[in-house]
């Protein structure tokens, strides 16, 4: 039985329609006019227990009202909806006891008190016993190198400090499933490193099924092994990251800095291949099957300084997937 069942979901939005200016406002006031916006429109997936996947797609996709609704936030208007066996807006206490729903744009701390004020509310709210507690704050507060930082005040604590704050309150309780939605949203790089880094091994650790929305294609490619895509309320793309690199980037950058006493001409395959020459530097564009094939004749003809093979970043195949959608290529996998 799947962790996550989510079967023929929709969600629509009245969204008001009205004109800049007094006159206009005055007449929505009396006669207002809407739209209708489809969020999601017969989204189906399923998540096995473990399976950590993300959750991507453009700005006002659906993606956040997802995971508003599976973490039982949100009433959707049709469509059937599982979460370990549970319906999640019918509210029950023991299904909220075993997820947990992180969000970067909006935390749950409060921002005068501690960490460790939240985290004995969250206990009480939990039930966790004193005992169970108090040795879960401490193994969590050590894997997050917070332990220092437990009674300083939120408003003192830098924004990657505050997010390993949120992810203990949310892991506090032993979760099976959590909905992370933009979990290093404004975090700079090192911080973003580290956030992934802890997320990516501890949710391998406890086994949790983990459902992540995010901007940041490196939370993805570091966190997750599956992706699904979303645009304009429907699914796209439902399958494994490295399918998606397949198809989407059947190109590699190879790029080899010459030595000085190489010669600068070599007789290699695919000489249309050469997109970059700047003094002993090389850059090729090469299919992906054509690799070994340039790389050894590169290595048997030149000496080689420096060699680097590159895949494109996943920002490249994210924008040529949804280039190729607008064009009416049909990825739904």
């Amino acid at each position: 039985m799947p962790t996550i069942s989510v079967h023929n979901l929709n969600k629509t939005y009245r969204s008001p329609l009205r004109s800049p200016g007094i006159k206009a406002t005055l007449r929505h006031l009396v006669a207002p006019r809407y739209r209708t916006v489809h969020a999601l429109k017969n989204v189906s997936f399923t998540l096995q227990a473990g399976e950590a996947v993300g959750y991507l797609g453009p700005n006002g996709a659906g993606k956040t009202t997802t995971l508003k609704i599976l973490a039982g936030v949100l009433f959707p208007d049709s469509g059937e909806v599982k979460v370990l066996g549970f319906t999640p807006w019918e509210g029950r206490a023991q299904f909220k006891k075993r997820i947990a729903l992180v969000m970067g744009r909006k935390g749950q701390l409060w921002w005068d008190l501690p960490a460790m004020d939240l985290f004995h509310l969250l206990q009480e709210m939990y039930e966790i016993p004193q005992s169970d507690f108090q040795k879960r704050v401490n193994e969590l507060a050590e894997r997050f190198r917070v332990g220092n930082l437990l009674t300083t005040p939120i408003r003192n604590l830098s924004l990657g400090e505050r997010m390993k704050m949120e992810l203990i309150a949310a892991f506090l309780h032993r979760p099976q499933v959590v909905f992370l939605d933009e979990p290093t949203l404004g975090l700079d790089v090192m911080a973003q490193h580290e956030i992934r880094s802890l997320l990516r091994a501890y949710t391998k650790e406890e086994g949790i099924t983990l459902l992540m929305a995010s901007h940041y294609m490196r939370d993805v490619e570091e966190i997750c092994d599956r992706v699904i895509l979303l645009d304009e309320g429907q699914i796209k793309y439902d399958g494994s990251l490295s399918e998606l690199k397949k198809r989407y980037s059947p190109m590699r950058e190879i790029t080899a800095t010459l030595k000085g006493h190489s010669p600068t001409r070599c007789d290699l395959p695919g000489q249309n291949w050469l997109v970059g020459a700047d003094g002993l530097r090389r850059r090729w564009q090469v299919p992906r099957a054509e690799v070994p094939r340039l790389l050894q004749a590169l290595t048997a003809q030149c000496e080689i300084e420096d060699l680097t093979v590159r895949e494109p970043a996943l920002e490249d195949i994210m924008r040529r997937f949804f280039e190729k959608q607008a064009g009416g290529e049909n990825a739904l996998a």
